[in-house]
């Protein structure tokens, strides 16, 4: 009963999570896009204000007009609209869901002993490290050389390949890739906590007290919102990642996380410049050069396995690669976890056969489980129960069920 309702927080806290990010993935990009699409006001009484730019757009029926001033507006209006309540609740609906998926099965989800040799909580500790270390890393960098933007980023971008090396040499590889996105999810969101809103506090009180506003809050507010739009597609792809188990299996994981995250980020390249009207191809067509090469890299080398018996008694090996990959999560008492994974028990015949295409699914077609391949199943063993399923198991009906001849 508690496995069911770990899996109904799983998922509740994973739609929030879903929906959260999509309002700030939202606002980011388009603020992003607006800065980029605006143009000098033609009106004398804009410049007079102090509009730097303006732009008209339309959108639902009616016409829009967002201005941007130059510095700060000569009065403070009443209704002021801020954005950091979509960053905050992304971070936390999301830490949520790693605590109740990760760190509450740090064993399974965290700990690959071909790995490294974790206890679980040793394995949580470092989770939670990776994600505070690399914001005070990420940070000591922007203090130290914010005045040079292209060595910054270099450095950030070293930083980010060290962290991916490192959490694919700790973790098991599911697990160091979802790290490595939280870690620079963290960032993203402590940039508006500790740096982005905190400065435009200190910009409104200056206005309110009648001071001059100091303008290195603006920059440093954009610089960083700018680190944090480059960052964005990376990071979606780490969080989704756990789907694709031919990419963080691989013996140098960390380097294909690093070469898809590079992808992203030239990708984002591209749209930021066709904002400003820069049409640059050069940087989509690199990354769809790097992804066609990650997928060339990691295709699984065709194999022919030496099956026993592929006519005969064919459901008694499936059940002998099942006792020795998959009971560990899915028996009754499972060794690896404390309730049966997903509520699926596969420790008796029955079960087996009545879970037939499940087991296809995740194992040969999908190849997500075992999960990390904790288990060591091989491909000998996959091809084993494709062939089952595909000749006899997937035409067997489920027991209880009749079928018509």
């Amino acid at each position: 009963m508690e496995a069911y309702f770990l899996d109904w927080a799983n998922l509740l806290l994973r739609w929030l999570h879903v929906i959260v990010a999509i309002a700030w993935i939202g606002s980011s990009f388009y603020f992003v896009w607006l800065d980029n699409h605006l143009t000098p006001p033609v009106d004398t009484q804009l410049k007079d204000k102090g509009v730097a730019g303006e732009l008209w757009a339309v959108h639902g029926g009616g016409f829009y007009n967002p201005q941007k001033y130059m510095g700060t507006p000569p009065t403070l209006p009443q209704d002021l609209h801020w954005f950091y309540w979509e960053s905050y609740s992304t971070w936390l609906s999301g830490f949520g869901l790693f605590t109740v998926l990760y760190l509450l099965n740090a064993k399974t989800y965290l700990v690959d002993p071909n790995v490294m040799s974790l206890s679980s909580n040793q394995a949580i500790f470092l989770a939670l490290g990776f994600l505070v270390s690399g914001w005070i890393v990420y940070d000591l960098l922007c203090r130290f050389f914010s005045k040079n933007d292209k060595l910054l980023s270099l450095l950030i971008v070293g930083a980010v390949i060290a962290a991916a090396w490192a959490a694919c040499h700790v973790f098991s590889g599911r697990a160091a890739f979802l790290i490595t996105g939280a870690m620079i999810a963290t960032i993203m969101s402590a940039n508006v906590f500790f740096w982005i809103i905190p400065g435009q506090r200190k910009i409104i009180a200056s206005m309110k007290a009648g001071e001059p506003v100091d303008p290195v809050h603006g920059q440093r507010g954009k610089q960083r919102s700018v680190h944090n739009t480059y960052f964005t597609l990376p990071v979606l792809f780490a969080m989704m990642s756990n789907h694709y188990s031919m990419t963080y299996t691989h013996e140098a994981n960390w380097l294909v996380l690093v070469m898809i995250m590079l992808a992203g980020v030239l990708i984002r390249q591209f749209f930021i410049l066709r904002h400003k009207g820069k049409t640059q191809l050069v940087y989509p067509l690199i990354a769809i050069l790097i992804l066609a090469c990650v997928a060339a890299w990691i295709m699984p080398k065709p194999t022919a396995p030496q099956v026993n018996d592929v006519t005969g008694d064919r459901f008694a090996q499936v059940q002998t690669i099942i006792n020795a990959r998959c009971i560990q999560c899915h028996a009754t008492h499972p060794t690896l976890m404390d309730a049966p994974a997903k509520g699926l028990i596969l420790d008796q015949p029955a079960l087996i056969k009545s879970k037939a295409q499940l087991i296809y699914q995740q194992v040969v077609q999908t190849r997500i489980m075992p999960l990390g391949n904790l288990t060591q199943i091989t491909e000998e063993e996959r091809t084993v129960i494709a062939q089952w399923f595909e000749q006899n198991a997937g035409k067997d009906p489920e027991p209880g069920q009749r079928t018509n001849k």
